[in-house]
């Protein structure tokens, strides 16, 4: 808690207000991804594989930098971790333009690290933040608020980066490029490069006003009790006696790895089974992930308890899973059925079980944070940094399905997802509720 005091409603509506801005633009530069992956494998001829190093390079900075981030945020407390981890996302926006202009993929690589490096210092500042400031049992609720908006850019973003770089672009295909002379195709790759300059030195201007804006502002820095005190000294030895915090872990390793497949695949995917607009297909799985959301909001914890909504969530991403795996990658009843009235278009049966996964993955992230750092007192803050090192679960798996793919099919690769989905289900039954390793 912030204080043993309970929190007026300016104390906690305030913070929500400056830290929904924050999940925001995390949720923006993070949901660009999706649309940039297919854009990348065209201008830099790449593989499946080569592609989703996008997502390798992006996510495995949540592994190097989480216990760096913690011991930033001990020592400059969490208004200051935010202003740097904003500046450190500008840098990262900035390199993009000297990898746009020389088309050349290890640079844009490097600029998602950075990227993603500030976003690492800045969830590893919000997320225990959001936790702690109300009451423990009502956690998933201010989470699942925060995704509302983290989610909402997600469906911005891609409508965007459409808007601006994918215009023009609806016959442009590793096909149409490999049919031109080596002249034309190396020019063709360069002004289609050239299309990411403008737009990401926006971003970095509006990330450098940010930070201005949360320096200036009001947001208090939380004064934690004895109990959530970061303890940035704590053994490593302490959080690995905690089963809950352990296997919420590895949970949520496996969940963040199907949440990207889902989000940052989903165009790809479809711009190989020919889909017009498949650069907009990722506003598709963050359009059911702000209505899982918006139902966690509404249903948790009057209705729904935190595990039961995980039970659910993992349930369900079972059932949409196998829909992936096994449903028709040439029709669109489903879709015409569930969106046709609408006037939402048409995608292949698939593509819209892959995008329901945002409906199933939602709730995963509100409800396993408050589960996995539950009883862990003064390791709370180094508790933090070990969930925030599992998002490099978003870095190995689609790793693991861009090899798939190249090897058995784009399809046939989303069986990777069920045995995760089945470890959130495990759990949500059973892994939250312990509390030692052993009954003897």
């Amino acid at each position: 808690m912030l204080s043993n005091t309970t929190p007026s409603g300016r104390d906690v509506l305030l913070p929500m207000f400056f830290i929904g801005l924050m999940f925001f633009i995390l949720g923006f530069v993070t949901w660009l991804n999706g649309s940039l992956i297919p854009f990348l494998k065209i201008v830099c001829e790449l593989s499946n594989f080569q592609a989703l190093w996008v997502a390798f390079a992006f996510y495995i900075a949540y592994t190097v930098m989480a216990l760096p981030s913690a011991a930033i945020l001990a020592r400059t407390g969490y208004k200051r971790g935010m202003t740097i981890a904003l500046g450190v996302m500008a840098m990262g926006a900035l390199l993009f333009i000297p990898a746009a202009r020389t088309g050349l993929y290890p640079i844009f690589l490097i600029a998602l690290f950075t990227l993603a490096s500030g976003m690492t210092l800045m969830q590893t500042a919000i997320n225990p933040y959001i936790v702690c400031i109300g009451p423990r049992e009502s956690a998933a609720l201010r989470i699942s608020i925060m995704g509302l908006f983290n989610k909402g850019a997600g469906i911005v973003v891609p409508l965007v980066f459409t808007a601006l770089i994918l215009s023009g672009m609806e016959h442009v295909s590793e096909a149409s490029l490999g049919a031109l002379d080596a002249a034309a195709r190396e020019a063709m790759r360069n002004d289609l490069s050239q299309r990411l300059v403008f737009p990401y030195a926006v971003m970095a201007g509006a990330l450098l006003l940010f930070m201005g804006l949360i320096h200036v502002s009001s947001l208090r820095e939380p004064v934690l009790d004895a109990a959530d005190a970061p303890a940035d000294a704590a053994p490593r030895q302490g959080l690995l006696q905690h089963p809950q915090l352990v296997l919420g872990a590895i949970t949520l390793f496996g969940y963040v790895g199907v949440e990207v497949i889902a989000g940052d695949t989903i165009a790809l995917y479809g711009h190989q089974l020919g889909v017009a607009h498949y650069g907009v297909l990722t506003s598709y799985t963050m359009g059911f992930m702000v209505l899982g959301y918006a139902l966690g909001v509404l249903l948790i914890p009057r209705w729904l308890s935190q595990r039961a909504a995980l039970a659910w969530s993992a349930g369900s991403g079972l059932l949409f899973a196998l829909g992936v795996a096994l449903g028709s990658s040439g029709e669109s009843t489903w879709s015409q059925a569930l969106l046709g009235w609408a006037g939402v278009p048409a995608v292949p049966d698939t593509v819209l079980c892959l995008a329901l996964l945002g409906l199933s993955n939602a709730l995963v992230w509100p409800a396993v944070w408050p589960l996995a750092l539950e009883g862990l007192g003064k390791h709370t803050a180094a508790g933090s940094a070990l969930l925030i090192m599992a998002i490099s679960g978003g870095a190995l798996l689609p790793m693991l399905y861009g090899h798939l793919a190249d090897v058995s099919g784009p399809q046939r690769a989303y069986w990777v997802l069920l045995p995760w989905y089945a470890l959130i289900l495990f759990y949500a039954l059973a892994g939250s509720r312990l509390r030692r390793w052993s009954v003897a």
